[in-house]
């Protein structure tokens, strides 16, 4: 289960998170033709931007605020969806990592919102998105060295199971220990709105990462989306009746 505690909503009562989850997918297939996608991609969101700063997009600017509520820093902890903006408007297209990854980025960069999601099978327990608590299990982000691992400030908000926090400050970087990878069959993206991005944007986008993930891995695909009236979301599937 997925769940969104009270109180996130209280400190942010117009947040909606859509959900996809998965199962049985593909995700150790070679497919040269993603590249292409998120070279268009890439190119699209660089010719919207414009000579607009990163920083002031609306849809950008909306989660920095965000994160100054919860006392970080945006300019040193950007949103995925910035951090991913600012690399495109520099660097070019996003390096390939795999199928799953490759097509949240693009969906991210489309639709200019924060994406990122978690294999099932390393998840524990239930997972909230929650504030940070005092006692907080140290925990290693993607791509740092396992000595690194440290805990969640307090009043952060995060994504967390039962062993600790899968994603620190809301969206800044995921665990290493639930990351997806090659070998991922089963999982759940998550795609996050805050104002100016109005409920259809966001069904929008959640339509179009689900209908690439049955394209480009197979599999069974399930979308849901969490606001005050629906806190919670079945990540598994129900049993057959």
């Amino acid at each position: 289960m997925l769940r969104v505690a009270p109180a996130i909503f209280e400190a942010f009562p117009e947040v909606r998170i859509g959900v996809v989850a998965f199962e049985g997918a593909r995700n150790d297939r070679d497919q040269p033709e993603l590249g292409a996608l998120l070279d268009r991609e890439s190119a699209e969101a660089v010719r919207r931007l414009g000579t607009t700063p990163v920083s002031e997009h609306p849809r950008v600017a909306c989660w920095r605020e965000a994160y100054r509520r919860f006392g970080a820093k945006p300019k040193d902890h950007p949103s995925s969806v910035e951090n991913l903006l600012r690399r495109v408007a520099k660097s070019g297209p996003p390096r390939r990592i795999h199928p799953l990854v490759d097509l949240y980025n693009a969906v991210s960069l489309r639709h200019v919102v924060p994406v990122g999601g978690e294999d099932l099978d390393a998840v524990s327990g239930d997972v909230a998105l929650r504030f940070a608590g005092e006692n907080e299990p140290a925990v290693r982000l993607l791509g740092e060295p396992l000595e690194s691992a440290r805990p969640p400030k307090a009043g952060e908000v995060i994504y967390a199971d039962g062993l600790g926090a899968l994603c620190r400050r809301w969206n800044w970087k995921e665990a290493d220990r639930t990351k997806l990878t090659e070998r991922t069959t089963r999982g759940f993206l998550v795609v996050e709105a805050l104002p100016p991005v109005g409920p259809g944007e966001l069904d929008a986008a959640l339509a179009d990462l689900a209908a690439l993930i049955t394209e480009y891995c197979g599999g069974t695909v399930r979308t849901g989306v969490l606001d005050r009236e629906k806190p919670s979301f079945r990540l598994d599937s129900p049993p057959s009746p």
